[in-house]
């Protein structure tokens, strides 16, 4: 500040004003050049601030090779060929997703009689039992929480006495606002959040981070007259808080981790802060790898900067707070911190909750009354709704009541033990791999690991897959990772088996697995232009809807 005052003081202004007073569309001219300078020099040096000027002369190639790729792909002859190529891999995409089974019809409208009982659940019988991963024997990553079969039949009957109920409709179903009021304190209590903590229910991990984000951006422009607030989330932040900046329109800035750890990198986080900020994010833990980042750190700087900061424990959800009491290192991710504002809790993970069901937390109730809708002026009413949705399914709340009092804390505790060590016991188990190394540090069900060159991992991933093991693929570093859930705990010598047989049979013969994932990942791992991978992507969901 200093040295701005010491050259404003050396400049001559009666000159300066002389000039445009002979001259004003050219003194107009050069003030509007050198204010888009200014706007951009200040964009480098924030940028080199936050990533180093190695790593911010990377993305600034990337964006300038992705830029003359998608230029070129609007010429004529260039771009049909890609689109081609685009419009063969959502094929194969689509092609590999819908097949004919034969003698199974398909409903392409309602049809013309009802279909008697016993012909609606053949039907589903039968789709419910189409081949796919066999998550049963535990060979899928994640994916299905489950709480045990007798745990299932309880909150299917839970399901079933509350499936015609909707929360919006209190003075209809006064037992289920009872209900979901009483999940939502059980939670606070888990995260130790006080008589003046408070939460809602929401569909699910990724709404109950959309709604922390609306909160904050609301409290930004309310309280402290932001209207352009921006977020700052580790790189390794789950996706939901891009896609919540997507949907309000705000900047999201990337915050790089520590190469070793995986855990964000606090003075890149601090450096990211400015006066628009209105919200910072630490997991625990974080769907890639597992890793906590250092919340009591983050806690701190959150109250030193003055801005929210979110908790996204959707993952460690049942797991985290019993670390300590189950013998693990514990990681402290509640209202304990100081500076925590707002935390997320997944209960249809490993609450073992029917999936729909998630809780988000504030740390008072203003704070939650910024996430609410409210309009006085409608015609049809006051209306006011405390989620994105207006009607919700009364039954997943149910069902999400009846496991979490059925399952206790001791039953919560011995999960956690069982579940955790289960990542320890394959943790250790890849560490004696030579060709493999874990990804950071991790402390919660997920572990991550990667290979040395020349093993391809994903074509690791390829080989267990055959095996019937469903791996989940990362990226930046490739990666693979397995998250354990009780159904992995009894199969993990075969995993460490199979993983070790893989790897030998990849790295003698990687032109085997040259293909497959490989050329998918690498593919979107290389390519500069992500509006190719978008459009992939987007082919991928329209598969989902194809028949």
């Amino acid at each position: 500040m200093p040295q701005v005052i010491s050259t404003l003081a050396r400049v001559d202004w009666q000159r300066m004003a002389a000039y445009t007073i002979r001259s004003p569309k050219q003194a107009l001219i050069n003030a509007a050049i050198a204010y888009f300078a200014f706007r951009q020099a200040t964009k480098a040096v924030r940028k080199v601030s936050i990533y180093g000027l190695t790593k911010t002369l990377s993305l600034l190639w990337r964006y300038m090779t992705g830029a003359v790729i998608r230029h070129v792909r609007r010429a004529p002859g260039t771009g049909v060929v890609v689109q081609k190529n685009i419009a063969k891999m959502v094929k194969d995409i689509e092609e590999s997703m819908v097949t004919d089974i034969p003698g199974e019809s398909k409903y392409l409208a309602i049809p013309e009689h009802g279909m008697t009982d016993e012909e609606i659940l053949a039907i589903l019988n039968r789709r419910q039992n189409e081949v796919g991963i066999d998550w049963k024997s535990g060979r899928a990553s994640g994916a299905v929480y489950h709480g045990g079969e007798k745990l299932v039949e309880l909150t299917n009957k839970a399901y079933g006495l509350f499936n015609i109920t909707n929360p919006l409709h209190p003075g209809v179903f006064p037992g289920l606002r009872r209900i979901e009021a009483e999940v939502v304190r059980m939670v606070l209590d888990l995260y130790n959040g006080g008589p003046e903590c408070c939460g809602t229910t929401t569909s699910g991990g990724t709404e109950s981070i959309i709604m922390a984000v609306r909160a904050h951006v609301v409290w930004g422009r309310d309280e402290r007259g932001i209207e352009t607030p921006n977020i700052v989330v580790p790189i390794t932040a789950h996706a939901a808080f891009d896609k919540a900046a997507e949907y309000f329109g705000i900047r999201i800035t990337h915050v790089p981790v520590d190469h070793k750890t995986q855990k964000v990198d606090l003075k890149a986080m601090k450096r990211a802060i400015d006066s628009d900020t209105v919200l910072v994010v630490g997991s625990s833990a974080t769907f890639p790898h597992g890793v906590s980042d250092d919340l009591e750190a983050i806690s701190n700087l959150a109250i030193k900067c003055k801005v929210g900061f979110h908790v996204d424990s959707c993952l460690g959800s049942f797991i985290m707070p019993f670390l300590k009491e189950a013998g693990f290192p514990e990681i402290v991710c509640d209202f304990r911190l100081p500076g925590v504002t707002t935390i997320s809790c997944d209960t249809h993970k490993y609450g073992f909750a029917p999936k729909g069901t998630s809780v988000v937390m504030y740390r008072n109730k203003q704070m939650r009354h910024y996430q609410y809708f409210t309009i006085s002026t409608w015609p049809g009413g006051i209306y006011a709704s405390p989620t994105m949705a207006g009607s919700r399914s009364g039954a997943v709340i149910a069902g999400c009541w009846a496991a979490m009092t059925k399952m206790g804390r001791d039953g919560y505790l011995q999960e956690c033990k069982d579940i955790v060590g289960c990542r320890l016991e394959i943790q250790r188990g890849i560490e004696k791999i030579p060709e493999l190394y874990v990804v950071g540090e991790p402390s919660s069900t997920v572990v991550a690991f990667a290979s040395s060159q020349p093993v391809n991992i994903y074509g690791v991933m390829d080989e267990m897959k055959t095996r019937g093991w469903d791996l989940s693929p990362l990226q930046f570093p490739s990666a693979l990772h397995i998250a354990c859930t009780r159904l992995t705990v009894p199969v993990v010598v075969d995993f460490l088996n199979d993983l070790r047989e893989s790897v030998s049979l990849v790295k003698a013969n990687p032109e085997n697995y040259s293909k497959g994932s490989q050329a998918v990942y690498g593919f979107a791992s290389t390519m500069p232009d992500t509006t190719i991978v978008d459009e992939v992507a987007c082919g991928f969901i329209d598969a989902l809807y194809a028949i």
